[in-house]
């Protein structure tokens, strides 16, 4: 017969976890999302559930199932290795008339635990008689098209309201976060701009109006004020407007600027952060930022305004004479002078410098350089923007991984 799902409202209610393994540590965090109060019985635990329960989120007790755990449990989860303990334990919580799981024999347990996952305020549970992994992928499925929008979702009575600045990330479409494409898809305005991705531009509806808020460099511009302008006038309207920003919201992207004239306007305004290029495009090309013995340390700088220029607000003599990693965005266009000013400032001219040009993108390169020989490379081979420019040892570490590759790559 087919199981009845039900939603459990499981707040404040005490859940039973028998068993501490990888069973355990995928369920006990949905369990706490739900705001059970969880009671997880089991002389050991993976590390995540110990972290956890140190953490006060959960109570632990270090031992084995006793004949009496499961009073006073709302619901229990037997998850052990051992298929009589598990069996006991459903046996007592249906003498209590407690609803049980029995994760390793889904003939013998009375409820089922379905794959279950979150779009929004939308809850999808799937069950297919048994089969987790094809109930998984359907879940999977549903989930991908509600939060693509590809499933009808933008109507739902939860709408959002007012703006949400929504950080598009890097470069490829695929590294928007999964809320951000959430919200992307029930707008009913986006306001965009050429480093945001615009492969997500072509997914929206066909009702949904594009403001082009582009600013080309050294061409044709949007101001911030008009910007700031179209979200209020959008908003007042009953619109739900998505600002579309490449990266993160808050890195160099204005974000701040959006969010406080929206506050004064009275627009409430969600923040949706965004993986930063200024960290996605060099792990891209295989730079870490950081790197244990080579840097601890990294500085992201706007070079938007060149060293020793009367609106520039960096300490490029604190950079010159630090030994981490730099991380420059807006530098192509005056690199020269930012590697004068660091040679000068204690940065060694054998510094390795890389140039990561569309990061993220099909068309990504990589140049790499020194501090000496960065501008000049630069110019040969035609790098122009967006690229991220990167100062430090940490360039030697990508090299070196694609040696190594390269040595396994060969014939023996």
């Amino acid at each position: 017969m087919p199981p009845y799902l039900l939603g459990l409202r499981l707040g404040g209610r005490r859940v039973l976890v028998v068993g501490g393994g990888r069973v355990a540590q995928r369920r006990v965090p949905a369990l706490l999302d739900a705001g059970a109060d969880v009671v997880l019985v089991s002389p050991e635990v993976t590390a995540s559930l110990e972290g956890l329960a140190e953490a006060g989120r959960f109570a632990w007790h270090r031992r084995p199932y006793r004949r009496g755990d499961c009073a006073g449990a709302w619901l229990v989860q037997a998850v052990t290795d051992d298929a009589k303990v598990n069996g006991d334990v459903v046996a007592e919580a249906e003498a209590a008339r407690i609803w049980a799981v029995r994760a390793d024999d889904a003939e013998s347990s009375p409820a089922w635990t379905p794959a279950s996952g979150r779009a929004g305020e939308t809850t999808v549970g799937v069950l297919t008689g048994g089969d987790p992994r094809r109930a998984a992928g359907i879940r999977d499925a549903v989930l991908d098209g509600l939060r693509e929008g590809t499933l009808e979702s933008r109507h739902s009575r939860a709408k959002p309201v007012g703006v949400a600045l929504v950080g598009g990330g890097p470069g490829d479409p695929a590294l928007i976060t999964v809320r951000g494409r959430q919200l992307l898809a029930m707008a009913d305005v986006v306001v965009t701009d050429r480093l945001a991705p615009g492969a997500l531009l072509d997914e929206l509806a066909d009702d949904v109006e594009v403001i082009d808020a582009a600013k080309i460099p050294y061409g044709r511009t949007v101001t911030q004020d008009r910007i700031n302008d179209h979200l209020v006038e959008q908003a007042r309207r009953g619109r739900f407007v998505v600002r579309l920003k490449g990266g993160d919201p808050f890195v160099f992207g204005r974000g701040g600027e959006e969010a406080l004239h929206c506050a004064r306007h009275g627009i409430p305004v969600t923040v949706v952060p965004g993986i930063t290029s200024a960290v996605a495009v060099p792990s891209a090309a295989g730079i870490p930022v950081t790197h244990r013995g080579v840097a601890q340390e990294f500085h992201v700088v706007s070079a938007h305004v060149p060293p020793g220029h009367p609106e520039s607000t960096v300490d490029w003599a604190a950079l010159g004479r630090a030994g981490g990693t730099l991380v420059l965005l807006m530098a192509v266009e005056r690199m020269a002078l930012i590697a004068e000013a660091l040679v000068r400032y204690g940065r060694s001219t054998d510094t390795p410098v890389a140039v990561i040009q569309d990061g993220t993108l099909p068309g990504q390169r990589t140049l790499t350089a020194t501090l000496g020989t960065v501008a000049g490379a630069m110019a040969a081979g035609g790098v122009r923007p967006p690229a991220i420019v990167v100062v430090g040892d940490v360039v030697d570490v990508a090299r070196e991984i694609d040696m190594i590759r390269a040595d396994m790559g060969r014939d023996p």
